[in-house]
C-alpha cells in the first residue's frame, strides 16, 4: 500500500484536521494549556542551559580539588535539577489533560458526523468497503492522533528553544578553525555549530531513506489489526449459528487466515523497525563520543580545562541532539502519519458518501401530510444501478391496515427504508405521516446495551416498571419481569421471538399513529402472534403497514400490495 506524501494537499488536510479543534468553542482553554506548556517546557530548557554552565564550574572544581566548590556545586545541581523536573512534571501534565480535552472534542464531533443523516448505516452499506472500521478510527485512532500531536509539537518546541538557547553558547565556545588550502589559510568560525547540523543533517536524511516506508505499512497493519478483532468478534455475536452448523473448524480457518495477514505484515513492520534500529542506535552511539572527538584537541592543547571539555561536550551534544529530534522520534512519526491518514480518509468516506446519497435523493420529493400516505410514480433501486420497484403509486389512510407482499428479493424491505428515509436510491414522489408519528419495526430489533428495563424503553431514555410490567405480561414476557434492572447483553440473552415480542412492548408504550412492520413476527408461534396482532389493530386510530410472507397475517389486514 502506497501511502501519502508530504505534498500541499496533505498538509492542507491535516491542518484543517489539527485546526477544527483550535477553532472551536473551546478554543480559549486550549490555548489557556498550550500557553502553560510553552512556558513550562522554555524554563525546564533553561535550567538545562543553568545545568551547562554547572558543568564547567564543577568539573573545573574537581580538576582543581576545590572540595568547597564541588559541595557547593552538589548543592547548585540538586536545586536546579528539582526545578528542571518540576517543570518537566507539569508540563507532561498540562501535556495530557489537553490530549484528553481534545480527544473528547474530537470524539464527539465524529460521533455526531457519524450518527447524523443516518451515516452509520450508509457507510456500512454503500461505502463499498473502504470506510472500514468506523469504531477503531473513532476509539483509537482520534486517541492516538491527539497525544501523538500533542507529543510531537512539545518535543519539537523543546527542540527548538534548546537550539536557540544553546546555539550561542555553542558558537561562542568554538574557536575559529584555521586550515590551509595551497598557499592561503581559510578560517571557519563556529564550527562546533556546523559540525552538529552537519551531523544531524545526514542522520535525519538516512533516517528518513530507510524508515519512510513504516508509515503504509502501519496503515495496513492497523486495518488488519482491526479486521482480525472484528471476525471475533463476529463469530462472538453469531456463536448459536455457528454452532449449529459445526461451523468450528471453519471459523478457525477463517480466523487464522486473517491472523496470518497479520503476520506477515508485522514481520515487515519488524525488519523495517530493525533497520531503523540499526541507524538510530549507531548514531546515538556515536553522537556520545563525537564531541570529544571534534573538542578534544583544544583539551589536549591545553586551551580549556576539563571543565571547559564537559560543558563543550554537553552544550554539543544538546544542539546535536534537538537538530535530530526527527531521528529520534521517526517510527513515532510514521505511526502517527499513518493515523492521520486514516482519519483523513475517514472524512473524504463521509463527505462522499453524504455528497452521493444526497444527490440521489435529489430524485425523490417528500412531503409530510396528517393522516395519508401517498406513493406516485415511485422508482426504488440498488447502489449498483438495478431498478427494484418502478411505477409504483398507492394511497393508505389513517387507520387502513395493509399487507405487502411478494418473492424475496422484490424490494419489500427496500421499500420500509425507502418510506423511513434511509434508502436514497430512489425517485418520485412520497406523501408520508409526520415522523413523530410513525415507527418502524425490523425483522431483528435492535437490542441496546444496559438494563432490560432500558432495552424496553429504546429509543426512549427510560420507562416506569410501572408502566412497563403489565404490557409484558400481555407480550408473554412476564418471566423477565424480575429481570429489569439486570444489564446485559440483551441480543444475546434473548432468543429471536422473544426480542420480536419485546419490540411490541415498545409499540404499546409509544402508541404510534403509523406502525411499519417487516417480518416482525417471523420468530413467533401462530399463537402468540396472533395475540400481539389482535392488541396491535386494537389500538385506537393506529394504521398497520405490513410486510411478511406468513398467511396468517391476512386475517389482521383489510388490504393487500403484491409488488
Amino acid at each position: 500500500m502506497k501511502s501519502t506524501t508530504w505534498n500541499g494537499s496533505f498538509l492542507k488536510s491535516l491542518f484543517h484536521l489539527t485546526a477544527r479543534y483550535w477553532q472551536s468553542e473551546e478554543k480559549k482553554s486550549a490555548y489557556a494549556y498550550l500557553a502553560g506548556i510553552v512556558l513550562l517546557t522554555i524554563a525546564a530548557v533553561y535550567m538545562t542551559l543553568l545545568l551547562n554552565d554547572w558543568f564547567n564550574e564543577f568539573y573545573s572544581a574537581l580538576q582543581n580539588y576545590d572540595s568547597d566548590a564541588v559541595y557547593h556545586g552538589l548543592l547548585k545541581f540538586t536545586g536546579l535539577a528539582f526545578a528542571h523536573i518540576a517543570f518537566a512534571v507539569y508540563g507532561y501534565y498540562l501535556q495530557q489533560k489537553l490530549s484528553l480535552r481534545w480527544r473528547q472534542w474530537m470524539t464527539r464531533e465524529y460521533l455526531s458526523r457519524w450518527t447524523a443523516h443516518d451515516m452509520y448505516y450508509r457507510m456500512e452499506m454503500f461505502s463499498k468497503g473502504e470506510a472500514d472500521n468506523p469504531d477503531q478510527r473513532i476509539s483509537e485512532d482520534i486517541n492516538l492522533f491527539t497525544s501523538r500531536t500533542l507529543s510531537f509539537m512539545s518535543g519539537l518546541l523543546k527542540a527548538i528553544t534548546t537550539i536557540f538557547c544553546f546555539i550561542f553558547v555553542l558558537w561562542g565556545l568554538s574557536e575559529p578553525l584555521a586550515f590551509m588550502v595551497g598557499d592561503s589559510e581559510y578560517h571557519v568560525y563556529g564550527y562546533l555549530v556546523w559540525t552538529a547540523l552537519a551531523y544531524s543533517i545526514v542522520g535525519t536524511w538516512i533516517t528518513h531513506r530507510v524508515g519512510h516506508r513504516l508509515v503504509a505499512l502501519n496503515v495496513v497493519q492497523q486495518k488488519l489489526e482491526a479486521n482480525f478483532r472484528y471476525a471475533m468478534v463476529r463469530l462472538r455475536e453469531t456463536a448459536e449459528s455457528v454452532a449449529f452448523y459445526e461451523g468450528a473448524p471453519r471459523e478457525n480457518g477463517i480466523l487464522r487466515h486473517r491472523f496470518q495477514k497479520l503476520v506477515v505484515n508485522t514481520l515487515y513492520i519488524i525488519q523495517k523497525q530493525k533497520q531503523l534500529s540499526w541507524l538510530t542506535n549507531s548514531y546515538g552511539q556515536i553522537a556520545i563520543i563525537f564531541p570529544f572527538v571534534v573538542a578534544a584537541p583544544r583539551y589536549l592543547s591545553k586551551s580549556i580545562s576539563l571543565g571547559g571539555l564537559m560543558q563543550v561536550a554537553n552544550c554539543f551534544g544538546k544542539v546535536q541532539e534537538s537538530m535530530s529530534y526527527f531521528v529520534d522520534v521517526y517510527a513515532s512519526l510514521a505511526e502517527w502519519q499513518s493515523c492521520a491518514e486514516r482519519l483523513l480518509t475517514f472524512d473524504r468516506h463521509i463527505e462522499s458518501i453524504y455528497k452521493e446519497t444526497e444527490q440521489e435523493e435529489q430524485g425523490l420529493q417528500r412531503k409530510e401530510i396528517q393522516d395519508t400516505l401517498q406513493l406516485h410514480d415511485v422508482e426504488i433501486g440498488l447502489p449498483t444501478g438495478r431498478i427494484l420497484l418502478s411505477h409504483m403509486n398507492c394511497t393508505i389512510h389513517q387507520g387502513e391496515k395493509v399487507i405487502i407482499k411478494g418473492p424475496s428479493g422484490k424490494g419489500k424491505s427496500t421499500l420500509l427504508r425507502t418510506l423511513a428515509g434511509f434508502w436514497p436510491y430512489a425517485k418520485g414522489q412520497m406523501v408520508l405521516p409526520p415522523k413523530e408519528e410513525t415507527m418502524f419495526i425490523p425483522q431483528k430489533p435492535y437490542m441496546p446495551m444496559g438494563t432490560l428495563l432500558e432495552a424496553a424503553a429504546y429509543p426512549a431514555d427510560h420507562v416506569s416498571r410501572e408502566t412497563l410490567e403489565p404490557l409484558l405480561d400481555q407480550c408473554g414476557l412476564s418471566h423477565l419481569k424480575d429481570m429489569l434492572d439486570t444489564e446485559g447483553d440483551w441480543s444475546h440473552i434473548l432468543s429471536l421471538g422473544e426480542q420480536q415480542k419485546l419490540a411490541f412492548v415498545r409499540i404499546f408504550l409509544r402508541k404510534p399513529k403509523w406502525v411499519f412492520l417487516d417480518e416482525a413476527t417471523s420468530a413467533m408461534d401462530e399463537e402468540t402472534e396472533n395475540n400481539l396482532y389482535g392488541r396491535l389493530v386494537a389500538l385506537p386510530g393506529i394504521t398497520v403497514i405490513s410486510v411478511g410472507h406468513r398467511s396468517t397475517l391476512d386475517r389482521w389486514h383489510t388490504l393487500a400490495v403484491t409488488l
